[in-house]
């Protein structure tokens, strides 16, 4: 996109500037006319890493960093609300990477503080990974913007609307700092995903009219509050099941999905309207099943589906259907598989294309992109994709626990808060949502339900 605009987006977004901001492979460039110092890492050529959120999640991500050639890479700094998982997540990484650790004591910190802490270890040239959920990642990225660090963020990236208002402000001083920031929208670097894109872009199928993305599979179980616990904390370790925490699981967990489809119809929704309900009570304060239908500027429908139950029909795909033909975007989440017909029945007779190959892993793929940005001063920035895309998810998740049709400029424009005061919470912060009787959390009651 325009990489001079504010933050502000249009409610209907240009096809032409999104497919080439989109399509490129290292995204991002900085402010025409602004002059910037060059980036390095530390002089030792090595670059240091500070993890904030040590859960499975921000493990993950170290290994991954770890598997990227081109010069040294090392875990320098720690952060988290709890003290347990990080020295789990340290425990973890010494077992194949203890020569790439070099985080003491006195490089550990907890708290809701802790960020800043291992931030301030860092220098112009390394990264910091931030990897706590959602209702934090605005905060932490606008600091670590700040600091002038480079950033690996994963999704997703706020809860309500002021927070991705917050997010996209924070990306635009990221890119006037020529900053390399990535995210943890992996797929954008998954081979098979862009040649099968480039052929939907080049008409392969025709004019884009459906597209089908699928979430389907166990359910998200949240226990009952527990007796004489401290609440915040209860909802902080379980933090898939309160949507003021992660997004909720529609949006942590499907907004890989919904970011796929819109880079296959090279634009975003305009407005969205969704259903949802709960089978079981253990579903935390959100549903267990959505639908949500996106539609496009030229009416082109998106249809969304996430589901947690068990004993049902499980998949993890996303397709498109175009006026010449269907695509296979994702046949499985393991292996994407893509593949093209002149139908859409999808049938073997009508193959018109397939990958054919393995998808190199892109959560390597990722991480070799950002640190060879880091290393050699390329441009490398997805910062202001990734809050357009949260934006998307916003919609949807918002119109199915409120029961309302809502649009783009809705969902950014909206004062609605989760919490009014973030930066400043602490264990002793009333928590945001209180549970029912027998400690099970109320369900949203569209109709009735806020989210904007």
């Amino acid at each position: 996109m325009n990489r001079q605009m504010k933050h502000h987006i249009s409610s209907q977004p240009s096809r032409r500037r999104f497919l080439r901001q989109s399509g490129r492979l290292l995204a991002g460039s900085v402010a025409a006319g602004v002059a910037l110092p060059r980036i390095y890492a530390a002089q030792d050529h090595t670059i240091r890493l500070a993890l904030v959120g040590c859960g499975g999640r921000g493990t993950g991500a170290v290994a991954d960093a770890f598997s990227a050639g081109g010069g040294p890479v090392k875990l320098y700094a720690m952060a988290d609300l709890f003290g347990q998982r990080l020295q789990s997540s340290l425990s973890n990484l010494q077992k194949d990477f203890a020569d790439k650790l070099d985080v003491p004591p006195e490089r550990r910190f907890i708290g809701f503080d802790a960020y800043k802490k291992a931030i301030d270890c860092l220098s112009p040239g390394d990264v910091v990974l931030l990897t706590t959920h959602a209702a934090f990642r605005p905060l932490h990225f606008e600091y670590a913007v700040k600091k002038g660090v480079n950033i690996f963020a994963e999704k997703s990236f706020a809860t309500d609307a002021p927070a991705v208002r917050r997010w996209l402000k924070a990306a635009e001083l990221s890119e006037q700092k020529n900053l390399k920031v990535g995210v943890g929208f992996m797929w954008r670097h998954s081979q098979a995903r862009q040649e099968t894109i480039t052929r939907i872009h080049d008409g392969t199928i025709g004019d884009v009219h459906t597209l089908r993305i699928y979430r389907v599979h166990g359910p998200v179980h949240c226990p009952p509050l527990p007796e004489n616990v401290n609440e915040l904390a209860f909802q902080l370790q379980n933090p898939n099941s309160f949507t003021w925490v992660s997004s909720g699981f529609f949006i942590d967990w499907h907004c890989h999905n919904i970011d796929v489809a819109c880079w296959a119809k090279g634009a975003w929704p305009v407005s969205a309207q969704g259903f949802g309900g709960r089978c079981y009570e253990q579903a935390g304060n959100q549903f267990d099943h959505y639908t949500v239908e996106y539609t496009f500027a030229d009416g082109t429908k998106l249809l969304a589906f996430t589901r947690g139950m068990n004993n049902c029909w499980s998949t993890y795909s996303d397709y498109a259907h175009g006026s010449k033909g269907s695509a296979v975007l994702m046949e499985t989440l393991g292996e994407p598989k893509p593949k093209i017909y002149k139908s859409h029945n999808m049938v073997p007779e009508d193959l018109v294309w397939e990958f054919g190959r393995n998808d190199p892993n892109p959560y390597h793929v990722e991480w070799q992109l950002l640190l060879d940005a880091i290393r050699h001063d390329k441009p490398h920035n997805e910062a202001r994709r990734a809050g357009e895309a949260e934006v998307a998810a916003l919609m949807g998740r918002m119109a199915t626990h409120t029961g309302q049709y809502l649009t783009w400029d809705q969902v950014l424009k909206s004062d609605f808060q989760f919490v009014k005061d973030i930066d400043g919470m602490t264990f002793e912060t009333e928590a945001p949502i209180h549970a029912g009787p027998g400690g099970i959390y109320p369900a949203p009651q569209p109709g009735i339900t806020k989210e904007f």
